[in-house]
């Protein structure tokens, strides 16, 4: 009987042993699978910006693919829209404009900061009326301005009175929602001054012939930033190289081929070639790393629009920057 219930045991036991080592083999080999790359990335993208050149070239989608890694491409209408994507993790990478993020941080969220495009000072501009007696900053005192609040343009306007000895006390604003509205009133001569971006800074002149008072060349380089979550840029550095190289070879042909990239952006955007043409030609397209004096950058933004009550705290760009240096291929190095 013992002898019989001995036997009974020890194959018990072997069946166990083996189940345990079968478990720990299953386990081993889901973490594995958990490292290794998505199925698919979520990428979002306003019209217009790099990140839709990329998408047009498609040279992207063919490198990950080699990965067996698929995009789903997420058009947003603007950088605000993209970060609160991020944010609620329906998306795992993106661009902004410097203005986005501050206002993004501010509010609480959590920002990674991947890499900064080229500057591009000449894209946003004050313009006033052609016929307009105000030939410098100092002269827009006392004149009624359209802006959108917090706008790359706003801080435009704040750096450029700062350098007069002005304040924002010394002009009235004309707050707008967006750029048609901004247009409309100054069209319309409700105001003296309009702040304003391209492409439709560069279709306004085209069509009405405004007067540029002054661009960020001096006051800001207006840029745009990549962006991603803390999870993506933890797990798959590998994917973010890709995308960061693949954008450097997208940013390459872009300035290598402006008259073929205006035409590609006026039939997305429904603008004029001409007008797409002027904008291209005063921008350079790159991929960059962010350094110490970009991130200065992104802090003055930040500081000015909490000096003006925009922004409700203190907050530290320095924080959201953490670069991983196997993020970046040797063409950006």
């Amino acid at each position: 009987m013992k002898k019989g219930l001995g036997l009974v045991l020890s194959i018990l036991m072997v069946f166990v042993l083996a189940a345990c080592g079968g478990n720990s083999e299953t386990s081993t080999g889901s973490a594995q699978e958990g490292e290794g790359n998505p199925e698919t990335i979520r990428i979002g993208f306003q019209k217009g910006n790099t990140l839709h050149i990329l998408k047009s070239r498609g040279n992207l989608d063919k490198a990950l693919e080699e990965q067996n890694i698929k995009i789903e491409w997420i058009e947003l209408a603007t950088g605000g829209a993209l970060l609160e994507a991020l944010n609620t993790d329906n998306i795992d990478f993106g661009h902004a404009a410097d203005a986005n993020a501050v206002f993004a941080q501010a509010s609480g969220m959590p920002l990674v900061y991947v890499a900064s495009e080229s500057p591009n000072p000449e894209g946003l501009a004050i313009i006033v009326h052609e016929d307009a007696n105000i030939k410098t900053a100092a002269d827009l005192k006392g004149k009624t301005i359209a802006i959108g609040k917090g706008w790359n343009s706003h801080y435009l306007l704040m750096k450029a009175l700062q350098k007069e000895g002005l304040s924002t006390q010394d002009v009235e604003f004309a707050y707008v929602k967006d750029a048609s509205e901004g247009r409309a009133a100054f069209e319309s001569k409700r105001v003296d001054a309009l702040g304003f971006w391209d492409p439709f800074l560069a279709v306004l002149e085209d069509d009405i012939s405004p007067k540029t008072l002054f661009n960020g060349d001096g006051f800001t380089n207006n840029r745009t930033y990549y962006f991603t979550t803390e999870a993506f840029s933890n797990e798959h550095s590998d994917v973010i190289k890709t995308i960061l190289e693949e954008l450097d070879k997208s940013d390459e042909w872009a300035n290598e081929n402006k008259k073929e990239l205006a035409k590609m952006l006026s039939d997305a955007l429904g603008i004029p070639v001409e007008a797409l043409e002027t904008t291209v030609n005063r921008r350079t397209y790159g991929v960059q790393e962010i350094t110490d004096s970009v991130v200065a950058e992104q802090q003055d933004i930040a500081d000015t629009f909490h000096n003006e009550g925009l922004i409700d705290q203190d907050i530290s760009v320095s924080d959201m920057v953490t670069l991983n240096p196997e993020w970046f291929p040797e063409s950006i190095k």
